[in-house]
C-alpha cells in the first residue's frame, strides 16, 4: 500500500514526519487514550503529548472532554477541505489529486471517528473563526443563524463565507438567516452590503437608535453547534485577538436560540429599516433639540405635565441624580402616577435604588442602552451624549443634541420593545432587598464590593476581610510562591490544600414559573497545578428561614474530578451540601474566563437535597464591570478548618439562561474572580500564619 501521496500532502501542510506517523496511526486506529497510543506506537510519552497537543492546534486531532482525554484524528477528507481553503494558491493542484488522495486514504483508514461527545473549546483569530463559520455553513441541513455587527458581517463577506450560500446543495431546503444592528452611522456600509447577500441569506435588523443595546454575537448551526462571541465588545480587537466559544452542547445552544429568537422578533426587514433611517417618519414634532437649556426646559415641562405613567431607562449615574430628586418623585407619587425606573444597578447605586422604592418600580438592565424616557405614552426623549463622558442629567451638556418626539408609531414601537425589556428583568426589591438589608449586601470597605455576597451564606458567616491594601500584583506574586510549595494529589486531612483558578458568585432569582427558590451559586474552576488537579465544580446554596433572618445554606455540588469528592464531603460536614456531592462528566460543566467575562454551563440537573427542588440543566455568564478589586478574606467552617483566599475580581451582571423555560435573567449581586488562590489549612493549623 502506497502511503506516500498522503504523507507528502500532510508534510506540506505543515506536519514534521513524527507528527505525520502520529496522525496515520490514529486514523488507523479510532479514538484512543493518550497512554495506549504512547504503548502502541513504543514512543516516549513526552514527545507522544507534545506532538498530540501541536496536531491539536493544527486543526488535525480533537481531544475528548472525559477523563482520562481520548484522541481521535480529524478526517482527512477535512484536513484537506482545510488545506485548499488557507492555501488557495495551489487549489487547482490539490482539487486534482483530491478524489485519488481519498482513495489511498480509504485503503489506509480502517476506521473513521466523529466523536459525538458534547465539547467546548476556545478559537482565537479571525482566521480561524471565519474558516469554521464557513465549515458550519458548509454542514447546514435546516437553518444557520446569525447575530453579528455590520463589521462583523464585512468581515465574514471578505472571507468568502457567503459565497458558499448559492453553491450549497440543499440551499433550497434550509434558512440562512442573520440580524444586524443598523444606524445613520453605518447605513452606507450596510447598503454596500447588502446586494453581496441577498437573495441567499435572509436580512434583518434593528435600529440601535430606538433602545436597544450591543446584542450577543453569535453563529448558530441546526440546533447542533454554535459560535458565541465572548470578546469585549467596546474594544476594537486586532485580527488575532477576536475569541469565540464553541460548543455543540444542546441544552446551552437551545439558550442562545432563545436569545437569537427574541432578537428576530423585534428586527425588521433590512431594506424596510434603511428606508425608514434615510426617510424619517414624517412628524412636525420630531426634532433634534441642539439647545441644551432649551433641551432641558422642554424635559421638565413635560415630566410636570405627566398624568398617567412616567418610564425612565436611566445610566448607573443618573439613577443616583434621580433618587436625589425627592420633591418632584413625591409629587407624582402623590398625584397617582405611575414611575417605571430601569438602570444597571451596580455596587456604587444599589443603596440609591432602595430608596426609589418608595416613589416607584425599579430594575435592574445591562450596560448599553440609551438613556429615554417616555410620558404618557406620548412624548419621547432620548440623550446622546457621548457615554465615556459620564454626564449627569443635571449637567446641561447632558442636554445637547437631546431628540424629541411625539410621532405616535415611533413612540408606541419604543415603548414595546422598553415594555418587553421591563417584563424581562429583575426587581431588586421585596426578598431581594430584605435580604440585601438582612445581610449587609452594602459593604462598608468599597474594595469587597459585591464579595459581599458570600456573607449570606451559612458556611461564610464569619468571614473577615484584610484591612491592609492588596494590589492586583500582590494576588499574581501570591499564586506564584504557593504554586512552588503546592504538594499535588494528597487527600489527607491533615495536609494544606491549595486551588489555583477563577470563580465566580452570583444571587439568583428564578422566575416564579419555574417553582425554583431563590438561590447563590458558585462556580470555579482549579488548575492543574491544585492539590487535586484540574477541576470545574458547582455549588448551589438555598435560602433558608430562620425566625426573622434568612441564611442561605449550602444544599448541593457537582463537579467533573473524583479525587476531591472525600476530602470535600469531610469540610463540608455538618452541612446538607455533605450528603449531595455528585461526579459529573467532563463534557457535562463547563467553566471558562476571556478578560472580564466568565462562562459556567451544566447540562446535567442538580438535585438540591433535602429540598424537593431540582435545578435544570443552566448556564450563567459574568459580565464584569468597573476597576479590579484585590483583596484577601479568611473563615473558618464547622470542620475547623481555616481557608484563605487571595482573589482579583470584578463586581459582576450575571446573566441566568434556563433553556428549559425559555428564560433568560439579569441580576446584579455577582462578582467573579479572575485570578485566585484559595488555601484551606488543617485544624491543627488554623491559627498559624
Amino acid at each position: 500500500m502506497d502511503k506516500k501521496p498522503i504523507e507528502n500532502i500532510l508534510k506540506d501542510f505543515g506536519l514534521t514526519e513524527k507528527e505525520t506517523e502520529v496522525y496515520i496511526f490514529l486514523a488507523k486506529h479510532g479514538l484512543l487514550k493518550g497512554r495506549k497510543i504512547v504503548r502502541q506506537m513504543k514512543k516516549d510519552k513526552g514527545q507522544i503529548y507534545r506532538i498530540l497537543k501541536s496536531l491539536q492546534k493544527k486543526g488535525l486531532v480533537e481531544a475528548t472532554l472525559e477523563y482520562p482525554t481520548r484522541f481521535t484524528a480529524v478526517p482527512f477528507e477535512k484536513v484537506i477541505d482545510s488545506f485548499i481553503k488557507f492555501k488557495r494558491e495551489e487549489v487547482a493542484q490539490i482539487e486534482k489529486g483530491k478524489k485519488n488522495l481519498i482513495s489511498v486514504w480509504n485503503k489506509i483508514s480502517q476506521t473513521e471517528i466523529e466523536s459525538s461527545l458534547e465539547k467546548f473549546a476556545v478559537i482565537e483569530g479571525n482566521k480561524k473563526i471565519h474558516h469554521k463559520i464557513s465549515q458550519m455553513v458548509k454542514e447546514t441541513s435546516s437553518q444557520l443563524s446569525m447575530a453579528l455587527t455590520v463589521s462583523d458581517l464585512f468581515r465574514t463577506e471578505q472571507f468568502g463565507v457567503f459565497d458558499i450560500l448559492p453553491k450549497h446543495p440543499m440551499k433550497s431546503k434550509i434558512q440562512f438567516q442573520a440580524i444586524t444592528q443598523l444606524s445613520k452611522q453605518n447605513l452606507k456600509a450596510a447598503k454596500v452590503l447588502k446586494p453581496k447577500l441577498k437573495p441567499n441569506l435572509v436580512l434583518k435588523g434593528i435600529n440601535p437608535d430606538l433602545g436597544s443595546p450591543p446584542f450577543s454575537r453569535m453563529v448558530i448551526r441546526d440546533n447542533e453547534e454554535a459560535i458565541l462571541f465572548i470578546s469585549d465588545r467596546n474594544e476594537k480587537y486586532l485580527e488575532d485577538r477576536e475569541t469565540c466559544l464553541l460548543t455543540n452542547n444542546k441544552k446551552i445552544i437551545q439558550a442562545f436560540i432563545v436569545v437569537f429568537e427574541d432578537l428576530w422578533h423585534d428586527s425588521i426587514d433590512i431594506e424596510d429599516l434603511i428606508v425608514e433611517i434615510e426617510t424619517g417618519k414624517p412628524s412636525p414634532k420630531t426634532q433634534l433639540i441642539k439647545n441644551p437649556e432649551r433641551a432641558k426646559n422642554i424635559y421638565y415641562e413635560f415630566l410636570d405635565s405627566a398624568k398617567d405613567e412616567i418610564l425612565i431607562v436611566t445610566s448607573s449615574s443618573g439613577l443616583i441624580e434621580l433618587s436625589k430628586n425627592r420633591l418632584k418623585l413625591e409629587d407624582w407619587s402623590k398625584r397617582g402616577i405611575s414611575i417605571k425606573i430601569m438602570a444597571p444597578i451596580v455596587n456604587k447605586n444599589l443603596a440609591f435604588a432602595q430608596q426609589l422604592l418608595k416613589w416607584g418600580e425599579v430594575r435592574h438592565i445591562p450596560l448599553g442602552y440609551f438613556e429615554t424616557t417616555i410620558i404618557d405614552g406620548h412624548h419621547l426623549f432620548q440623550f446622546r451624549y457621548e457615554t465615556e463622558k459620564q454626564k449627569k442629567p443635571i449637567d446641561s451638556e447632558f442636554f445637547e443634541n437631546t431628540f424629541y418626539t411625539n410621532d405616535f408609531n415611533y413612540v408606541q414601537k419604543t415603548k414595546n420593545i422598553l415594555y418587553d425589556l421591563w417584563r424581562k428583568t429583575r426587581i431588586p426589591s421585596s426578598e431581594s432587598l430584605r435580604s440585601i438589608t438582612s445581610f449587609q449586601l452594602i459593604p462598608e470597605n468599597p474594595s469587597v464590593g459585591h464579595h459581599s455576597i458570600e456573607r449570606k451564606m451559612s458556611f461564610m458567616k464569619n468571614i473577615e476581610y484584610t484591612k491592609r491594601k492588596i494590589t492586583e500584583k500582590d494576588v499574581i506574586e501570591k499564586i506564584k510562591n504557593e504554586k512552588k510549595l503546592s504538594s499535588g494529589n494528597s487527600g489527607s486531612w491533615s495536609k494544606i490544600k491549595r486551588y489555583f483558578g477563577y470563580k465566580g458568585v452570583a444571587a439568583i432569582y428564578p422566575p416564579a414559573n419555574s417553582a425554583l427558590p431563590d438561590m447563590i451559586i458558585g462556580v470555579m474552576h482549579h488548575d492543574k497545578d491544585s492539590t487535586f488537579g484540574n477541576e470545574n465544580l458547582i455549588y448551589v446554596n438555598m435560602i433558608q428561614k430562620n425566625g426573622k433572618t434568612f441564611n442561605y445554606i449550602p444544599v448541593a455540588i457537582i463537579q467533573d474530578n473524583a479525587k476531591s469528592i472525600p476530602f470535600r464531603i469531610k469540610v463540608f460536614e455538618g452541612y446538607p451540601v455533605a450528603d449531595n456531592i455528585m461526579l459529573v462528566e467532563k463534557n457535562e460543566i463547563q467553566v471558562k474566563v476571556k478578560g472580564k467575562t466568565l462562562f459556567a454551563g451544566w447540562t446535567k440537573p442538580i438535585s438540591l437535597g433535602f429540598s424537593n427542588y431540582t435545578l435544570p440543566a443552566a448556564c450563567l455568564l459574568f459580565e464584569g464591570y468597573d476597576d479590579i478589586k484585590s483583596g484577601i478574606y479568611t473563615n473558618t467552617l464547622l470542620s475547623g478548618r481555616r481557608q484563605e483566599s487571595w482573589y482579583n475580581s470584578f463586581d459582576a451582571f450575571c446573566s441566568f439562561f434556563l433553556p428549559q423555560l425559555k428564560h433568560v435573567g439579569s441580576g446584579t449581586e455577582a462578582f467573579f474572580e479572575r485570578e485566585t488562590i484559595f488555601i484551606s489549612k488543617p485544624p491543627k493549623l488554623a491559627h498559624q500564619p
